[in-house]
């Protein structure tokens, strides 16, 4: 379950932050956002490769990359701007409100585009689909609550996991026509895939209705551990 504490930063929301920064004309241009922001611009054309009525190929000489192959690569792409914006803003001390605002809509889009495209392509039940997007919406529903009280949820365990066995779900039943091991081998991932994202729900959510009072005051065990953060008046820099 997420761990608590009080974060030194601002005394605005993370959305409140965002909205500020982008309407004074202050979108921070670093690395960790324009990582971010390619996501957002791939996931058009992840959609574009896979649902085209015509077969796309590309001849690189030796190998023919047929579509399923370039949609995999352009989806394994934008998942590793997930991995490396984070962990360059952290360490460059990048880290915005903006970023923080984008890089989880980032991942929702690129992982809801791709499961909805192999729903069409009828390599995924639809049903299985509708589980993995409600909870994103519910998730995104309670951190809009806590935000409106000025708690920042930051991801759990649970929920890098979950990311995790979704990427992993997406990559196999992309490549599920090139080998019936692999379709199976995907099936059982997307399974897992779904309970840890409902489990995944629940921790976030048990979390919030069991968070300490605000007179309460902890220290997160590490960067790394999923964190809700009650925001206090800003006393330093944060990286």
């Amino acid at each position: 379950m997420p761990s608590w504490g009080r974060e030194t930063g601002s005394q605005y929301s993370t959305l409140t932050l965002a909205k500020e920064s982008v309407a004074g004309g202050a979108l921070p241009v670093n690395l960790p956002n324009i990582l971010t922001l390619s996501r957002i611009f791939l996931v058009p054309l992840l959609v574009a490769v896979l649902l085209r009525s015509d077969a796309v190929e590309l001849d690189a000489g030796l190998v023919v990359l047929t579509r399923e192959v370039i949609a995999l690569s352009i989806f394994l792409a934008a998942a590793l701007t997930d991995l490396l914006d984070g962990y360059i803003a952290r360490r460059r001390r990048q880290v915005t409100a903006v970023g923080k605002l984008l890089d989880p809509i980032a991942d929702k889009l690129l992982v809801s585009a791709a499961l909805i495209s192999l729903v069409e392509l009828g390599r995924v039940e639809a049903w299985m689909v509708v589980l993995i997007v409600s909870r994103e919406f519910a998730v995104s529903a309670l951190r809009n609550v806590a935000l409106d009280q000025g708690i920042t949820i930051s991801a759990s365990d649970f929920g890098k996991a979950k990311m995790v066995a979704q990427v992993t779900a997406v990559s196999l039943l992309l490549l599920a026509p090139r080998s019936p091991v692999i379709e199976q081998a995907g099936y059982i991932v997307l399974w897992l895939a779904i309970l840890v994202t409902l489990w995944s729900m629940v921790d976030y959510f048990m979390a919030f209705w069991h968070r300490p009072g605000i007179g309460l005051e902890t220290e997160p065990e590490s960067d790394d551990a999923g964190v809700i953060h009650k925001n206090v008046p800003e006393t330093g820099n944060q990286p």
